[in-house]
Parts: C-alpha cells; structure tokens; sequence
C-alpha cells in the first residue's frame, strides 16, 4: 500500500474543509471564522489563494458543489452564506437567513446541489432553497422530533431524504422534499409517501452516545452511523410494516468522529483514535477489516511537502522526557504500561500505538473529525479518501491494502 500524503495546513484544528470539483483546490478553516482556500501548487505544495471572511464567529462547516463550484459554510454566528465565483476569481458571498437561534453546526449540498441543509443547536434543521423571483436563499425548517443538537446530516441519492445524528443518541431519516423544487421521488426502502419532515426512519444508539456522524450508502438503501459508545451501526430497512436491521460492531477504540461509505459493501470510520479504519459486511452481518494506517511506517514519516512551513516541535524541558511521557500516557490513553520495544508501542485495536517518547505513531496526532472520498476508481468505488483533525493535518490515503489487518486482532464484535 502506498503511503498517504500528508499536508500540514494548521497549527491549530481545522474546523471545516472541503475540496473543489477536480480536487485541486481545497477551502478550510483552521479553528476561526475565515475560510482558506489553497490551490495545489507545483510537485505537492498547497499555497494560499484567497481568505473568505464574511462570519463573525468561528466556522463550524464546509460543503463544496461539485457541478456548481459553489460554496456553502455556516457558522456560529447562527448564519450561512453561499460562495459564488466570478469571472475576474473573487468569490461573491450571499448571506442566507437561517432563522436559527442557536449555533449552526453542520451543512452539506444536496446531490442535485439545488439545496442544502444546515444542522443546528436549535434543535432544528433548516432546508434551503433559491427563490428566483426575490433572488435570495430562503430556508425551512424540520424541528419535530428533534429534542437535541444535530451534530451531522446526510443527503439520500434521491435528493429528498436526509438522515441527522443527534446528541440525544439518535440517527434519524426525514424526507426533505420542497415543492417546487424537487419532482416527486420513486419510491424508495424508506417508504413512498414523502412529503416535508416526513420520519422515515428513527434510531437509537444502543448505549445511549451522541450520533457524531451519518451516511447513507452508494445506493441509499442503508444507513450508517457512529456514536459516542464507539459502535459502528449500519441500518437496513426492510419495508413498512417491518422493523428494520440494525447491525452493530462494538470495538475497543476511542469514539469515532466520523465515517464515510466507499463502497456498498465497505466504509471508513475515524475519530480520537486517530487513524481511519476499515469495517466490510452486507446485511448479514459487519465487522472490522483493517486500518488505513502502519505505525511501523508512521512514526519515522515526515510530512509531504507542506503548505504552511514545518510541523509543531515537540514538547520543551521538562515536558519532554520519559517521565512524563508515561504519566501522559497513563493520564490520557489509559496506557499503565511503558510502549514496546522496537518503537511500535501496541497496535492492538483499541489502543492508539504510542512511541518510546509518547509521541503518537499515527499519521494523525490528534483525532479525526473528517474523512470524505477523494478519488473513486473506474467500477465507482472509492480508491482514496481524504481526513483532516484537529491536528491541523490533511491527509490523503490510499484505501487499497491491508495495513494493520494482521495486527489488530484483539476486538469484540
């Protein structure tokens, strides 16, 4: 397997990113209200192009069209606001009035990129739309059965269903049709009669844990989730009347963050355990396949040329030896143990291999609160996803090869 490409971006989190159409650009936000567009220079550098600063409060997310190359972020500052190119390279904000009275908190493009939603603390979900006749983005909104914030959303192929993860431990299904706006749909495994904030579907995580993150397969037909228990879910509805499959794969990992489907058979999910991981199954049953990551390979990797300068230095003095490497470890990861010889610290599943310093042996130093398909071969599947975290890293992976397959044996399914 090839290594990934690794780009330091920020010091700090990257608190939203997206990438353009043919993936030579990419808009961040590195943990503020502006957004950082960078174009992929010549070899691997990534040089800063324009700054979009229009928020007053920290961005908390990025969609990209790809068709339309436009730009949606939304913010805390309860707003979002649509990008629009212009010939001369600028980019022409319009400001959307989300109705919002709480932080917006996560947006996406809907597949026809006619609409967006934007999740929120508001306990709402706001579905926006372009009324020509006022020339303005107007929004509407699917409040019940929502009790709590929406941490994610995802559009269904069909371009009406959406599915939100909440912090009250749910992943729900809504259909999202706008009239006017969208034909009426086939019928679908989550039902016929699809009209605004219709539930299609509502689940629980089993242990209660915030839904950080939702999917819906290639084919729309299945729906993924992880929470705050560290459980992969995967829900196949079996049609009305019927309860529908809920699969579900307990690991030993910290929680995941995120989880996007690479094909209909496969999806990587990541979060504070920083590095992607790889589960396959159908719906007769999941399990965990390997790592995308090699800390064997890791730990001595240094960055892909970077777009910003060098990588953070270590800890100074005192903060920096062995000592307090291992009281960290102790504190933090729960490591009573000192790492391994030969530098690979433990690659069991569940437990982030650490180095003889305590440094991380992972691509990633800190979680992972993104992964998205890059690239998708000639049969439709994902050949290379991208993650980012609040590291300040961009990574680009291969997910071909079996990386920590033979090593991370020790999980309870």
């Amino acid at each position: 397997m090839s290594a990934p490409e690794v780009f330091q971006l920020s010091l700090g989190p990257l608190t939203g990113v997206a990438f353009g159409p043919d993936r030579s650009q990419v808009a961040v936000s590195p943990n503020n209200n502006e957004v950082q567009i960078y174009s992929r220079g010549s070899g691997d550098s990534w040089d800063l192009q324009t700054t979009l600063a229009e928020h007053d409060k920290l961005i908390t997310a990025i969609s990209w069209a790809p068709q339309t190359n436009r730009i949606v972020t939304c913010s805390q500052d309860r707003n979002a606001y649509v990008w629009t190119p212009t010939p001369t390279g600028e980019w022409k904000p319009a400001l959307v009035l989300l109705r919002l009275n709480r932080a917006a908190t996560c947006v996406k493009w809907s597949p026809r990129e006619d609409k967006f939603a934007v999740g929120s603390g508001a306990r709402a979900i706001a579905v926006c739309s372009f009324d020509e006749e006022n020339n303005w983005w107007v929004s509407k909104h699917i409040k019940k059965p929502l009790r709590s914030t929406v941490l994610s959303i995802d559009w269904h192929p069909n371009n009406v269903l959406l599915a939100a993860g909440t912090t009250d431990a749910k992943a729900i299904v809504f259909s999202a049709f706008i009239k006017g706006i969208d034909s009426k749909p086939e019928g679908t495994v989550w039902g016929d009669r699809l009209p605004f904030n219709t539930i299609c579907g509502e689940f629980k995580a089993p242990n209660g844990g915030w839904v950080h993150d939702v999917a819906f397969s290639p084919s729309g037909n299945a729906l993924a989730y992880v929470s705050h228990d560290s459980a992969v879910n995967v829900v196949y509805p079996t049609g009305a009347g019927e309860a529908p499959v809920q699969l579900t794969v307990r690991t030993q990992t910290l929680p995941y963050l995120t989880l996007t489907w690479t094909a209909e058979d496969q999806l990587i999910a990541a979060g504070h355990d920083c590095q992607p991981t790889v589960f396959a199954g159908t719906a007769n049953g999941w399990t965990f396949s390997h790592s995308l990551d090699d800390p064997s390979q890791s730990g001595s990797r240094g960055l892909t040329p970077t777009a910003t300068g060098t990588p953070r230095a270590g800890a100074p003095g005192r903060l920096n030896n062995e000592a307090f490497n291992l009281f960290k470890q102790a504190d933090s990861r729960g490591q009573a143990k000192p790492a391994l010889p030969g530098g690979l610290g433990s690659t069991a599943a569940g437990v982030t291999p650490v180095g003889a310093d305590g440094s991380l042996l992972t691509v990633h130093q800190n979680s992972i609160t993104w992964v998205e398909p890059y690239e998708w071969a000639q049969n439709g599947d994902v050949a290379k996803v991208t993650t980012a975290g609040k590291d300040g890293r961009l990574v680009i992976w291969n997910v071909a090869g079996k990386g920590l397959a033979s090593r991370m044996g020790s999980l309870n399914i």
